[in-house]
């Protein structure tokens, strides 16, 4: 018992000592890193505004300064120094920010990495990871730009956007309620969209496999169209007499009508002997089979029977079918 004790004692006093080792170190490490930087380039398409000694920046927390902007080319490079410590990803990005019209600019790497890689001492954010403000001379060159084209020199030189403003003016006077209406429903439409967005995509499915089916199918679906044309071609040449036809049937009805209208009693009366005759008829159905089925047979036999030469009927009887019958009494006699 008492060595199980010392054991755990000696594993207990083992895991404190590493600890204790882990924690010193990452002390260590974090005083040796503090005050360390790294250095970082970066290629802009310009960087007006932008000198040795302007800020970088993280979400504007300032991380370091520019060291020096050289041209290259089409392109410039800048030089930055940043904390080694700094929240800054190995594929960030950097932009140019202008914070107002008169003040100076700063470069802002982002976006924020609290854990995992950092970027590289002596990493390069190339061109294509860089962004840099619209310059004011480029923007009012481009609203002259476009006011010229606008103007009586371009798309106006015949007042056409004159007619353009004008007619657009009659019509949007006195709609303002109705486009806002439109537009409300419109958005009711997106929200029952994106909330039946299943069976929209659904439908748009079946109709996909629907279009493959005659796309297969094309042979057969232009020969129906075909058909259909004659079907339809047929009708048309015929529509005259199709006319015809139901104006005289349209008349046919109404004669019928007048007929039934003046002759009801008559014709309850006949339906009513019809029915007695039907009955008779199913009642008597057996022996109408039986008739029907021996006529045939005596026909024959009467046809067999005609003698043309002698124009007679040739018959003979067969007497001994009557011997069964009882004979008649001979007076005074047996």
């Amino acid at each position: 018992m008492p060595t199980t004790k010392r054991r755990f004692r000696l594993l207990r006093a083992a895991a404190l000592t590493a600890v204790a080792i882990l924690v010193l170190a990452a002390g260590t490490v974090a005083l040796f890193d503090k005050g360390k930087t790294r250095s970082v380039t970066a290629y802009f398409a310009a960087a007006v505004g932008l000198y040795p000694g302007s800020d970088v920046r993280v979400l504007g927390v300032a991380i370091g300064t520019v060291d020096a902007v050289e041209p290259q080319g089409a392109n410039v490079k800048v030089s930055m120094t940043i904390d080694a410590d700094a929240p800054v990803p190995p594929d960030a990005t950097a932009l140019v920010v202008t914070p107002s019209l008169v003040s100076d600019r700063y470069v802002q790497l982002a976006p924020v990495a609290p854990t995992g890689k950092r970027i590289a001492d002596g990493a390069v954010i190339p061109v294509n990871r860089t962004v840099v403000p619209v310059e004011l001379d480029e923007l009012f060159s481009n609203l002259n730009t476009l006011a010229t084209a606008l103007g009586p020199q371009g798309a106006n030189s015949n007042g056409a956007l004159t007619d353009l403003i004008k007619t657009s003016e009659d019509y949007l006077r006195g709609n303002g309620a109705d486009m806002g209406q439109t537009l409300r429903d419109l958005g009711d439409l997106a929200r029952t969209l994106n909330g039946s967005q299943d069976d929209l995509f659904s439908t748009v499915d079946g109709l996909s496999k629907f279009t493959a089916v005659l796309a297969a199918n094309d042979k057969q679906v232009r020969e129906v169209n075909d058909q259909l044309s004659t079907v339809t071609g047929f009708l048309a040449d015929e529509r005259a007499n199709f006319d015809a036809a139901l104006h005289e049937l349209a008349i046919a009805l109404g004669t019928v009508q007048g007929f039934i209208k003046d002759n009801r009693g008559r014709i309850k009366s006949n339906v009513d002997k019809l029915a007695g005759t039907t009955k008779l008829l199913v009642d008597q159905r057996a022996s109408l089979s039986e008739a029907l089925d021996a006529t045939p047979l005596a026909l024959s036999n009467l046809l067999n029977a005609y003698d043309p030469a002698t124009r007679t009927i040739d018959g003979r009887a067969n007497l001994n079918e009557y011997s069964m019958l009882p004979l008649p009494a001979v007076a005074g006699g047996n």
